[in-house]
C-alpha cells in the first residue's frame, strides 16, 4: 500500500514537472488567434497589427484565423472548446465578452467561465455624426430638437445589438429623448442613408467616420470616450457636455480557454505588453483610430466583468434580444 502511494506521488510530481517544463518552453509551435469577425474589419486589422510584433516577441508565428458569424459568437465558441494549452486564443471584444451574454438568449459558451483574459489590446470609440444639411450644429441643438418633436429624429446603426446601436441607447437614456432606431445590415448602408438624409444621425466608429468628417460631409457632435480622441481633438466628449454615462468603445483583447496554465498566460501577457510599447505597433493602431491600452490578466478580468454588467443593464433596459 505504501509503495503504491509512493508511486502515485512520484507520478504526480513527474506530471507537475512536465507541465512546468512545457510552460517554460511555450511556445514551441505557431499560436492560432481566432478573430471572430471578417478579415479587413477594424478588429481584424488591430489584431493583425499586434500579431506581427507578438510573433517576434515569442519566436513563433501568430496565425490569424477569421471565423465570423453570429456577432462573434461562432469564433468564440471554437476557442471555448479548444485545448487549454495556450496555442488557440480568441480576439474577444466588447461584443463577445461584453454585450452578447445579455443580447443572446442561447449561447454555446459562458463569456466569464469558459475563458481566461490574457490582456486588453486597444479600443476604438464611437462618434455621433449628423450632416451639415440637418442644421444641427451641436449636441445641445440635437437634444432640443429631439425633445421638441419626440420620435421624429432617427438614428441608424449597423444592426440591432451592435455597438453603434447600444451607443444610441446609452445616449437616448441619458439625454431622456425619444429617438427612432433604424437598424441596417452594416454601417456602410446606414452611412449612405445618413448622407442622403433618410436618417437624422448615427453613431459610427471614429476611423470609419473620420474621412467624411474631414471632408465636411459629416459634422461630429461628440465622441463616446473618456477623453478627446487624438484624431478629433476639437470634438468634445459626451461627458464634457453633461452626459457622463455615454461612454462606448469597440475594444479587443486576447482570451484563452479556461484552465490554461498561469505561466503560459503570463508569458503571453508580458509579450503583448512589450508589443504594445513598440512604436511601429502604436503607429499602426493609431492609424486605425485605435488607442493602444495594455491591461494584464487581473485588470482585464475586472474590466470584462464591468463591461458584461454594464452592457447587460443597457440591453435589458432597452429590451433588446437576438437569436
Amino acid at each position: 500500500m505504501r509503495n503504491r502511494l509512493y508511486a502515485v506521488a512520484a507520478l504526480a510530481a513527474l506530471l507537475a514537472s512536465i507541465t512546468a517544463a512545457a510552460a517554460d518552453a511555450f511556445p514551441v509551435k505557431p499560436v492560432r488567434i481566432v478573430v471572430p469577425f471578417a478579415a479587413g474589419g477594424a478588429i481584424d486589422i488591430i489584431v493583425r497589427a499586434s500579431a506581427q510584433q507578438l510573433s517576434k516577441e515569442l519566436g513563433q508565428q501568430m496565425l490569424i484565423d477569421n471565423r465570423p458569424g453570429a456577432g462573434g459568437n461562432i469564433g468564440a465558441e471554437i476557442v471555448a472548446r479548444s485545448a487549454a494549452d495556450g496555442y488557440t486564443l480568441v480576439a474577444g471584444t466588447s461584443a463577445t465578452h461584453g454585450a452578447n451574454p445579455a443580447l443572446y438568449s442561447k449561447l454555446a459558451f459562458d463569456a466569464r467561465h469558459d475563458f481566461v483574459p490574457i490582456a486588453h489590446i486597444a479600443g476604438v470609440p464611437n462618434v455621433l455624426v449628423v450632416t451639415p444639411a440637418s442644421g444641427i450644429r451641436s449636441l445641445d441643438d440635437l437634444v432640443r430638437q429631439a425633445r421638441a418633436a419626440p420620435g421624429r429624429l432617427s438614428y441608424g446603426s449597423a444592426g440591432s445589438g451592435t455597438s453603434l446601436h447600444l451607443a444610441g441607447e446609452l445616449f437616448r437614456s441619458e439625454a431622456r429623448v425619444d429617438l427612432l432606431h433604424i437598424p441596417y445590415k452594416g454601417a456602410a448602408p446606414a452611412t449612405t442613408d445618413l448622407l442622403g438624409g433618410q436618417i437624422s444621425m448615427m453613431f459610427n466608429t471614429v476611423p470609419v467616420a473620420l474621412p467624411l468628417i474631414r471632408s465636411g460631409k459629416l459634422t461630429a457632435l461628440a465622441v463616446t470616450a473618456r477623453k478627446r480622441h487624438f484624431a478629433l481633438p476639437d470634438v468634445p466628449t459626451f461627458a464634457e457636455q453633461g452626459y457622463k454615462s455615454v461612454e462606448s468603445e469597440t475594444w479587443v483583447g486576447l482570451f484563452a480557454p479556461a484552465g490554461t496554465p498561469r505561466d503560459v498566460l503570463d508569458k503571453l501577457a508580458q509579450a503583448l505588453e512589450r508589443t504594445l510599447r513598440d512604436k511601429s505597433v502604436v503607429e499602426l493602431l493609431r492609424q486605425q483610430g485605435a488607442e493602444p491600452q495594455f491591461m494584464g490578466p487581473e485588470a482585464f478580468a475586472r474590466y470584462v466583468d464591468s463591461e458584461i454588467a454594464r452592457w447587460g443593464g443597457v440591453v435589458r433596459a432597452a429590451g433588446i434580444k437576438l437569436e
